[in-house]
């Protein structure tokens, strides 16, 4: 149990945490959430002792670890993708070390009742409790495992780290993080980086974490599949609930609406009550019964309207000027960096007023074809905008090619033209600048700032084709919901690159994935696309499976003596058959997560209870039994590929 006790914080005299409380408890897992600048990520400074409080303390029980992902951090670049995990495994060997000396107390010690004999012995049992946790003896297999869940290629694990981006190098290290596995893991937007795929990953991977999560997101899906337990930070205060984020929200709506009508009935009861003792106080006849209301007045507990962060963009695309039937068209389309083929030969049609999501791993092509679109790159084949086709354009590097030197004001007052400079001061303030905020320099912005004046920009211009790469980076819940209301009143075409799933839900028509240097076209929006891919990889692992069987049934072993092909064979039968109950375990848990999806998704007409935990925690419990099932199918797979060298 980690206990944090009356923390408060100052900044400039600005009060960000005003005596705050609260416990982690050794199973948590907790979603901590509020706006952008409410102090998320100040609190888990103050937990990891990076950041001390003005008041306050943090209590860590002794030999309890925690690990520690901030958004942003220096790397040092001396090693290769896999010794970097690896390195994770430091515990892991002082441990061992310790156990040895332990072990060899044990042998020469005669004093078995000394106080020294049974701190050692407790101590033996932690460690041994700890090397267990940690799976000690298989660090390379772990951390092979790991890395490929976060989406690096085996063949790419001695690469030197010095080579990858800033996203991969993230990755790199949460994997080193994951792989320590501390009683506390503290992540601070872990899937910033990471593809849909990637996510999913996470998720099962942090479903299963034995220790405690504290985990700020902007992803909904995310912490909704992750936490059972919400901490919202607000004007300097704390709000804990016992449930993922989307309840809490619907909790926390009917508690604010609750407290306003008592508020409203109140006064209402007050005005009643004042009105009497004005009306009636100078009257003899009415002294008593003015006075009782006095007294009743006097005793009243007042209900007090609860005070909340109210302010939040708001804005709308200007309308789409009118254009041709097709927006975009690409012929041959290729991309190389260097030998690497990243896109080859891809055709693609976008029409008019289609709302079109790029997924796929990243890495994949996704921005490389979106910057060709807006000519940021060179490219081999053909890109034609349609007849009067006007792009907008954000980048996930848009927020970098701001000019760190102007002013807030000026960052748009140096592009705006025409009519709408007369508006600049109204389009800064729906993105939450105000008057204070027009003559800072772009450089003191927090990225949240930095996103929301990179998404102003905008709004300069009508533009029929809007191109999105991960915009929702560095935006609190609110403002991506804003944002996401925003898009779905614009009139014109749109391109939406985004690993942000519930973001996605609803925003698209069309998706293509970026696969194999190639696009793959789904029609429907990003739930279809997850629930066709799901069903696609099962029925690859199926046809695998069935030429895996096949090739070892039909594989001679010529140099075995007839009684040892015969032991052989029945052993092969024996695994080809296990492998087909595995499968057929997989599709029966497959399906009932699907029939529990499609209730959920109409809860009235199954007559379900959104409120009752229980069909959740069933759905955890079948999320178990298919990564369970999922492990044995690759171990027996294993076998197989065994059984056939042989």
């Amino acid at each position: 149990m980690y206990s944090i006790q009356n923390i408060s914080i100052n900044f400039s005299g600005n009060e960000l945490f005003r005596n705050i409380n609260f416990l982690i408890n050794e199973k948590d897992r907790i979603g901590l959430v509020g706006k952008n600048g409410a102090g998320k990520t100040s609190l888990l400074r103050v937990i990891t002792g990076e950041m001390k409080p003005d008041s306050g303390q943090v209590i860590i029980p002794q030999d309890k670890t925690f690990g520690y992902l901030p958004q942003e951090m220096a790397f040092e670049d001396t090693k290769s993708i896999l010794d970097e995990a690896l390195s994770a495994f430091e515990e892991n060997n002082r441990l061992e070390l310790e156990l040895e000396n332990l072990n060899n107390y044990f042998v020469s010690s005669t004093d078995y009742e000394s106080t020294e004999y049974y701190k050692k012995l407790d101590r033996l049992h932690h460690i041994n409790e700890r090397l267990l946790i940690l799976n000690a003896g298989s660090s390379e297999g772990e951390a092979e495992k790991v890395l490929l869940g976060l989406g690096f290629e085996r063949s790419n694990f001695q690469n030197p780290t010095s080579s990858l981006s800033g996203g991969w190098r993230m990755r790199v290290e949460l994997a080193k993080i994951i792989l320590k596995k501390p009683e506390l893991l503290l992540l601070d937007e872990p899937t910033n980086h990471l593809d849909i795929e990637s996510i999913q990953w996470l998720e099962s991977f942090l479903s299963a974490y034995p220790g405690a999560i504290v985990l700020i997101s902007h992803d909904r899906s995310f912490l909704d599949n992750i936490t059972n337990r919400t901490v919202e930070i607000s004007l300097g205060r704390i709000r804990d609930y016992k449930f993922a984020y989307s309840k809490y929200v619907e909790v926390r709506q009917a508690e604010l609406d609750q407290n306003q009508s008592e508020f409203t009935n109140q006064q209402k009861k007050i005005k009643e009550i004042e009105d009497f003792i004005d009306r009636f106080r100078y009257k003899a006849t009415k002294a008593k019964q003015v006075q009782s209301r006095i007294k009743m007045l006097g005793k009243m507990d007042k209900v007090e309207l609860e005070l909340t962060d109210k302010s939040a963009m708001h804005f709308r695309f200007p309308p789409a000027p009118p254009s041709g039937k097709i927006s975009l068209e690409i012929k041959n389309y290729s991309k190389k960096y260097g030998d690497k083929t990243v896109l080859k030969n891809v055709d693609l049609v976008i029409l008019k007023n289609e709302f079109i999501a790029f997924v796929g791993k990243n890495g994949e092509g996704k921005s490389t074809l979106v910057k060709s679109i807006v000519n940021q790159i060179e490219f081999e084949g053909e890109i034609k905008k349609g007849f009067n086709v006007e792009i907008g354009y954000y980048g996930q590097n848009q927020t970098d090619l701001l000019d760190l030197n102007l002013t807030v004001f000026e960052t748009i007052d140096d592009i705006a033209v025409g009519d709408i400079r007369k508006n600049i001061r109204a389009i800064l303030g729906s993105f939450l600048f105000g008057e204070n905020d027009m003559d800072k320099r772009v450089k003191v912005l927090s990225g949240g700032e930095k996103a929301r004046l990179a998404l102003a920009k905008l709004l300069l211009k009508p533009v029929n084709l809007l191109i999105l790469d991960e915009p929702t980076n560095h935006l609190d819940m609110i403002s991506k919901d804003i944002l996401k209301s925003a898009l779905l009143q614009y009139t014109g075409t749109l391109i939406l690159v985004s690993h942000d799933r519930d973001f996605l839900s609803g925003l698209s028509d069309k998706t293509y994935e970026f696969r194999h240097s190639g696009l793959i076209e789904y029609l429907g929006g990003i739930d279809l696309f997850l629930e066709k891919r799901s069903l696609e990889n099962l029925k690859l692992l199926e046809s695998t499976n069935k030429s895996a069987q096949q090739n070892i049934i039909k594989n001679s072993t010529s140099k075995l003596s007839y009684q040892e092909k015969k032991d052989a064979d029945r052993i092969k039968r024996k695994v080809a058959k296990d492998i087909e109950r595995s499968e057929a375990k997989i599709a029966s848990i497959e399906e009932k997560m699907a029939l529990t999806n499609k209730m959920l998704a109409n809860p009235d007409g199954n007559n379900i209870d959104l409120n009752s935990s229980k069909i959740y925690e069933d759905y955890k419990i079948l999320e178990k039994e298919f990564e369970i099932e999922m492990e044995k199918w690759e171990n027996l797979h294993e076998q197989f590929e065994k059984i056939n060298q042989e």
